[in-house]
């Protein structure tokens, strides 16, 4: 059958075999192009990405510290509080000691986490609590200019520690939902991103920081 072949059916053959080797080269060529271009949008990605999760992580932090600020704050006004309490009832040492310990407590877990801190600061708020209640019974003691003053700015001190905690609460939720969401929980895993705690009240007692008067 070979032997039918005339020369012009043998170049015909030869002619289709070099185009078709010739195009070999191209396609890897072509294949090669768009993998290196799919890893040069992947390493995009990824670096997008990565920056995302770390300034959302850096809100975090930001956050947090507005809050250790502004419970330094309250924790500085206490002891100048209690002073002006005994002034006017000093046999009210129960209470008055209460609210000590557990400023002193609340000063210790300034190292902990957000969830160990707001317990020790929740349990600070009920004893002022009672302590404001205490004062109620003692009309000179509400009349005095310097524990007014200092109810005043104690009060103040709460608002803006209610305010620091829903900002630092809603950069969290933030922070978390990207690190455990496609694509950013691809990067975090690897990179060392981890979840971060809420600042809340224990459960039954949530809601903001704060002082009633």
């Amino acid at each position: 059958m070979d032997a039918r072949r005339g020369p012009q059916d043998v170049r015909r053959s030869r002619t289709v075999w070099r185009m078709t080797i010739s195009g070999v080269p191209t396609l890897f060529g072509l294949l090669g192009g768009c993998f290196c271009l799919l890893l040069v949008v992947l390493l995009v990605v990824a670096v997008v990405q990565y920056n995302r999760l770390v300034r959302l992580r850096n809100q975090v932090d930001a956050s947090w510290a507005q809050i250790d600020v502004q419970l330094k704050r309250r924790h500085d006004l206490i002891p100048n509080l209690v002073e002006t309490v005994k002034g006017y009832a000093a046999h009210e040492r129960a209470t008055l000691d209460a609210v000590i310990q557990a400023r002193t407590a609340a000063v210790s877990a300034a190292g902990s986490g957000p969830a160990g801190r707001a317990e020790a600061e929740n349990a600070l708020t009920q004893s002022l609590g009672r302590l404001f209640a205490l004062a109620e019974a003692y009309p000179n003691l509400k009349a005095n200019e310097n524990f007014a003053a200092l109810q005043s700015e104690l009060a103040a001190t709460e608002d803006r520690i209610a305010y620091a905690r829903q900002f630092y609460n809603t950069a969290v939720q933030t922070y978390n939902t990207a690190i455990q969401t496609i694509p950013g929980n691809l990067i975090a895993g690897p990179t060392g991103f981890r979840a971060r705690e809420f600042f809340q009240a224990p459960d039954g007692e949530r809601g903001p920081v704060q002082v009633r008067f």
